[in-house]
C-alpha cells in the first residue's frame, strides 16, 4: 500500500500548522522525569554516583517511525547502535565498547522494558520484540552493572512506556510509507479512570530493504493495563512479534562495498539466508509502599519460535523463558547517618530445544540426493545438531546508601551471581557419543561510590565497580572442533571500572553530564571466524583489554529551539592477546569508532516543528590484527512535523530524508569475518512521510 500525497503539499502543511507555535501540547513537550535507573534508588539523575541518561526521544525529537533502535538510543555519551540494515540481524548495540562483538541480538548490556528483563539468563538479549511505538523515554546506565543487575558487563538501557492519555477512550493511526518499499500502519488506543489505565498498539511493517535480498514483512503489538492504589501500583504487560520473512543479505568484502553497497552476499542468496520468528512475552510487575519501605515483586514468561536459515546450516530453536525479581527498601538511621538499605532476589530460566540442519538450499538447486541432501526439493537436509539447552541463574544482592552530612552519599553494594548451563545430548548414536554436560559459573560483583551535591543543581560523583559476562549458550556451543555440548574452554570475562564525573542542570535551560572512566578487562570473548566454516561465528578469550573513555552530553532548551549533543571518545586496546604465532598486544578493539558525535536541534516554526540530527564517527577496526578499517562518515537527517489540533482531535504529516546528502558509507562491521566480509553498509538517502490522526473521548463532567 503506498499514500498519497496531496496536490497542495506545503500550502496544506503550512495551512493546518498556523496555531503550531503557540501550542506547548503533549506531543511536543514532555514533562520533567523521575529516573528509576538502579535498584533501591529514587530521585533524580544527580542523586546517582554513576553515569545515567535520560531521554524523552519522541518529546525532544518529534516525527519518529520508530522502525530501528538507533532512532530511539540518540544523543547518549558512551552508547553507540549499529544499524546493520539485516532484517534478520538486530542492530548492535554497544556501551563503553561492551556488546560490540555481538553477531545477532544484543550481548554485555542488560535490556528492560518496564523493570521486567528481556535479557536471557545467558546474557543475550533478542531485541526483535521490543515495541518501540509507546516509548515514553528511555534510561541508561553506562558503566559496569553486575552489582546491580547481574550477567551485564556495559550498562543498562531500561525503557519506559509513555503514560496514556488522561482521558477515558483515546485512538491513534499513523501510517507511513518511503523509499525502499517501506509501508508501515499502526493503531494506538489508552485511556485511564480512577487510578486505572489501559493502551495498547499494534503495527505492521513492510519493506524491500535498501540492500538486494533484505526484505521484511513484521506484525508487532503491545499492550499494558496498569492499576494505581494509595500504597501501591500494580501492572500487566505483554510484547508479541510474528516475523514471517526477514532476509539476510549477508556482509560485504570491501570491493563489493567500493563496487555496489546494495549487493547483497551472494552466498546468502544462494543458501536463501533469513529468519522467521514468534515471540510473546508477558509480565507482571507490583509495587507496595509502608510506613517504613517499599517491596516491589515481578513475574514474567514467554516463548520464542525461531527459523533461521544461515549459510553454514539451518537453526531451528523452540524457547520458552520465565523469571522474576522481589525487592526490598528499607530506610534508617544509624549512629546519626540515614541511610537506605535495598535487598533483592532474581531468578531466570531459559529452556531451548535446538536443531541444526544441514542447509540443502542452492541455486542452481541440486538434482542428485546425497547422504546430507537425501531429498533435493527439501532446504532441510540431515539433522547435525539435537539438543535441550538449560540455562538458569540467580541472583542475590544488597546495596546501601549512607547519608554523610547533607552534601555527601556513600554508596555500597554487592551481588552474587551463579549462571548454570546444561545441555542434553538427543542426537546419540555409534557415530555420534553423547555430548551432554554441565557449567556453572559464578561471581560476586562488589561497588562503591561517593557523591557529592556542589549545589541544589549540579553534583560530582566517583565510583569503583565490578562486572562479569558469561558466554552465551550459542558461544559456548559453537566449537570449533564441531562437537556439540559445551566448550569448558571459554571462560566468562570479568572488568573492573574506575569512574569519576560530573551533572547538572541549570535554570537557563542547559543540561550536562562529563565522564573519565577507565576499565580493565580479563579474559575478554572476542568472536572469529574460520574459512571452512561458512560463516558461522566462534569466540575466545583475550588475555587482557583496556578501556579508557570520555564521554560529555549537553541538552538546551531556549524558547522555540531545542538543542542536543553527544561526544565519546573511546580508547579500546588489546594489553595482552596472543592466538598462535600472532601478538595482539596495543591493538585497537575491532568495532567501535574511537571518536563520534551526534547532535540535534529541534526549531518550533509557523509551519511546523523542523528537526536536523547529525552523526560524525571515526574510522572503526574491522578484525583483531587492525588489518584494515572502514572510512568515518559524516550523515545528516532532517524533517518537518506540522500538527493542526481541534479540541482533543490532532493531525499530523511528517516530511523527512535520512542521509539527506546522500553519503556512501559502513554504519557497522561484521568483526573478524571470514574471506575479509567485514562490511555492512549503511543506506543512502531515504525520503519517507507519514501522517497520523489522533483522537479521544471526553470525560464526563
Amino acid at each position: 500500500m503506498r499514500l498519497p500525497v496531496p496536490a497542495l503539499g506545503v500550502g496544506v502543511l503550512a495551512l493546518i500548522s498556523a496555531r503550531i507555535n503557540a501550542q506547548d501540547t503533549a506531543a511536543t513537550r514532555l514533562a520533567p522525569v523521575i529516573v528509576e535507573v538502579g535498584r533501591g534508588t529514587h530521585g533524580s539523575p544527580l542523586d546517582l554516583p554513576f553515569a545515567v541518561s535520560v531521554q524523552t526521544p519522541d518529546s525532544t525529537r518529534p516525527g519518529q517511525r520508530h522502525l530501528s533502535l538507533d532512532e530511539t538510543l540518540w544523543l547518549i555519551p558512551g552508547l553507540s547502535v549499529s544499524n546493520r540494515n539485516n532484517p534478520s540481524q538486530d542492530p548492535r548495540i554497544s556501551i563503553r565498547g561492551f556488546g560490540a562483538r555481538s553477531a545477532f541480538g544484543v550481548r554485555g548490556i542488560r535490556v528492560l522494558r518496564d523493570g521486567l528483563p528481556l535479557t536471557l539468563p545467558d546474557g543475550q538479549t533478542p531485541v526483535d520484540y521490543l515495541d518501540l511505538e509507546s516509548v515514553g523515554r528511555v534510561e541508561v546506565m553506562r558503566g559496569s552493572a553486575s552489582s546491580l543487575y547481574g550477567n551485564a558487563g556495559g550498562g543498562v538501557v531500561d525503557i519506559r512506556t509513555s503514560d496514556p492519555l488522561p482521558v477515558p477512550v483515546s485512538g491513534e493511526v499513523r501510517l507511513w510509507t518511503g523509499s525502499f518499499g517501506t509501508r508501515r500502519v499502526v493503531a494506538k488506543t489508552g485511556g485511564t479512570a480512577e487510578g486505572f489505565s489501559y493502551q495498547g498498539n499494534v503495527a505492521r511493517t513492510e519493506s524491500d530493504g535498501y540492500r538486494d535480498y533484505s526484505r521484511q514483512r513484521t506484525t508487532n503489538g503491545f499492550a499494558r493495563v496498569s492499576l494505581d492504589a494509595d500504597r501501591g501500583s500494580y501492572a500487566l504487560e505483554w510484547l508479541g512479534l510474528k516475523t514471517p520473512l526477514a532476509q539476510n543479505p549477508g556482509s560485504l568484502t570491501r570491493a563489493q562495498f567500493e563496487a555496489d553497497p546494495r549487493m547483497a552476499d551472494p552466498l546468502s542468496i544462494r543458501k536463501a539466508a533469513r529468519k522467521e520468528v514468534t515471540q510473546s512475552q508477558l509480565g507482571l510487575t507490583g509495587l507496595r509502599s509502608f510506613t517504613h519501605g517499599e517491596v516491589e515483586a515481578s513475574a514474567y514468561a514467554g516463548t520464542r519460535s525461531l527459523s533461521n536459515p544461515l549459510t553454514f546450516g539451518i537453526v531451528d530453536v523452540g524457547r520458552t523463558i520465565s523469571g522474576g525479581n522481589v525487592r526490598a527498601t528499607l530506610p534508617f538511621s544509624l549512629l546519626g547517618m540515614g541511610h537506605r538499605l535495598t535487598a533483592g532476589e532474581e531468578a531466570q530460566l531459559q529452556n531451548d530445544l535446538r536443531l541444526n540442519y544441514t542447509n540443502c538450499n542452492n541455486i542452481p538447486p541440486p538434482t542428485v540426493p546425497t547422504a546430507t541432501c537425501p531429498d533435493p526439493a527439501s532446504e532441510r537436509g540431515s539433522v547435525t545438531l539435537n539438543q535441550r539447552e538449560l540455562i538458569s541463574s540467580i541472583g542475590s544482592y544488597l546495596r546501601d546508601e549512607m547519608e554523610l552530612g547533607d552534601r555527601y552519599t556513600l554508596t555500597g553494594g554487592a551481588r552474587a551471581d551463579a549462571v548454570r548451563f546444561e545441555v542434553k545430548d538427543r542426537l546419540i548414536d555409534a557415530t555420534n557419543p553423547d555430548d551432554s554436560g554441565r557449567r556453572l559459573l559464578h561471581a560476586i560483583s562488589p561497588m562503591v561510590g561517593l557523591l557529592a551535591r556542589l549545589s541544589p543543581l549540579q553534583s560530582a560523583y566517583a565510583n569503583i565497580s565490578s562486572a562479569f559476562e558469561t558466554p552465551t549458550a550459542t558461544e559456548l556451543g559453537n566449537q570449533p572442533s564441531g562437537a556439540a555440548g559445551i566448550n569448558r574452554e571459554l571462560k566468562p570475562q570479568r572488568s573492573v571500572t574506575y569512574e569519576v564525573g560530573i551533572k547538572g542542570v541549570r535554570t537557563t535551560g542547559w543540561q550536562y553530564n562529563a565522564a573519565v572512566f577507565a576499565t580493565r578487562v580479563q579474559d575478554e570473548l572476542i568472536p572469529y571466524d574460520i574459512p571452512a566454516s561458512g560463516g558461522r561465528r566462534y569466540f575466545r578469550n583475550a588475555g587482557r583489554t583496556s578501556r579508557r573513555g570520555v564521554e560529555l552530553g549537553m541538552g538546551l532548551t531556549a524558547g522555540a529551539f531545542d538543542l542536543g549533543g553527544a561526544y565519546t571518545y573511546a580508547n579500546y586496546r588489546f594489553v595482552d592477546f596472543t592466538v598462535d604465532t600472532a601478538h595482539y598486544a596495543g591493538n585497537r578493539i575491532p568495532g567501535i569508532p574511537r571518536q563520534t558525535f551526534q547532535a540535534s536541534a529541534a526549531v518550533r516554526t509557523l509551519v511546523g516543528t523542523f528537526v536536523t540530527e547529525a552523526t560524525i564517527a571515526d574510522r572503526m577496526f574491522v578484525d583483531d590484527a587492525n588489518s584494515e578499517s572502514s572510512p568515518g562518515y559524516a550523515i545528516v537527517n532532517a524533517r518537518l512535523v506540522s500538527i493542526a489540533a481541534m479540541g482533543l482531535s490532532a493531525a499530523e504529516i511528517t516530511l523527512g530524508a535520512q542521509n539527506i546528502f546522500n553519503r556512501r558509507y559502513v554504519s557497522s562491521v561484521n568483526v573478524n569475518a571470514a574471506g575479509g566480509k567485514f562490511y555492512e553498509p549503511g543506506s543512502q538517502r531515504a525520503l519517507y512521510v507519514g501522517v497520523s490522526l489522533t483522537g479521544a473521548v471526553k470525560r464526563a463532567p
